[in-house]
């Protein structure tokens, strides 16, 4: 089958970057990482026995548009939400609850400690913010974008060549990042979804170096109604970022692997 105060540039732009791979296709026929939920529903495996859909809970730093977007559709999908604003941001409770019910808020260390998925969905300059070193294990989804008309240019990023989320994922190497949610818009999240098998049904990459968190991060997109598309390593995001080829673009499955796999090839 077929996406607050910057700390020191020392911090935000070190490590290693990972290797590129070719774009490959999910099975989604997958063991996701998460606990079960109680009232998850039981689905027939491919050898006719019964295995329980696996639910984790998702934690996104970030109580925006993208942000409160998300956790509508997730908590519409059958998920349990947790959301972590600014601290600027007042009444955030009653603001979760109006704008996206269902969801709850935590503060920031709750949320990355119970949350087996974590979003980072705040403004690029504001991600080095985010605790990153309390996600150590975890699949943490980077749903950001650096784009200098908001976030003004940062020289350090300018002038690295690494990814942005290669760049983000080196603030803590034992985190499990993926690369995805960042390529459309809050208001296409909301109104694109489709049903699995729809034709006109839009794709959302996910790239990473850990398969398994690919994978995971696959089903969620799968349930809030878009085609995942594996697009293999960290590096590959590129081709997500604003100015590249899939941001911002309608794109079926075949279309966007297609497009992955020529970005690939060109970088390599």
């Amino acid at each position: 089958m077929h996406l607050i105060g910057t700390p020191s540039a020392e911090r935000l732009f070190r490590a290693a970057r990972g290797m590129s791979v070719p774009v490959i296709a999910f099975s989604m026929v997958t063991t996701p990482i998460g606990r079960r939920r109680d009232d998850a529903p039981a689905a027939v495996g491919p050898d006719g026995g019964a295995h329980v859909a696996e639910r984790p809970t998702i934690g996104i730093f970030g109580a925006g548009k993208v942000g409160t977007a998300l956790a509508r559709l997730l908590v519409d999908a059958g998920y349990e939400v947790a959301l972590a604003g600014s601290p600027r941001q007042t009444a955030l409770e009653l603001l979760v609850s109006v704008v996206a019910p269902g969801a709850r808020v935590a503060d920031s260390a709750r949320l990355a400690d119970e949350s087996d998925v974590i979003v980072v969905a705040v403004p690029f300059g504001k991600a080095p913010t985010v605790p990153w070193d309390a996600f150590d294990g975890k699949v943490v989804v980077d749903a950001t974008n650096y784009w200098p008309p908001v976030d003004g240019h940062i020289p350090e990023v300018d002038a690295d060549e690494r990814t942005t989320s290669e760049i983000l994922a080196a603030l803590n190497p034992a985190a499990r990042v993926v690369k995805s949610l960042n390529h459309l818009g809050y208001h296409d999240m909301e109104d694109d979804p489709m049903p699995p098998g729809s034709p006109l049904r839009r794709a959302i990459a996910v790239v990473g170096d850990d398969a398994d968190a690919r994978e995971a991060v696959a089903r969620i997109i799968d349930d809030l109604g878009f085609d995942p598309v594996d697009g293999g390593a960290l590096g590959n995001g590129r081709a997500l970022e604003p100015g590249h080829p899939a941001f911002g673009r309608e794109l079926s499955a075949r279309e966007l692997a297609s497009l992955l796999e020529a970005e690939r090839a060109v970088a390599a």
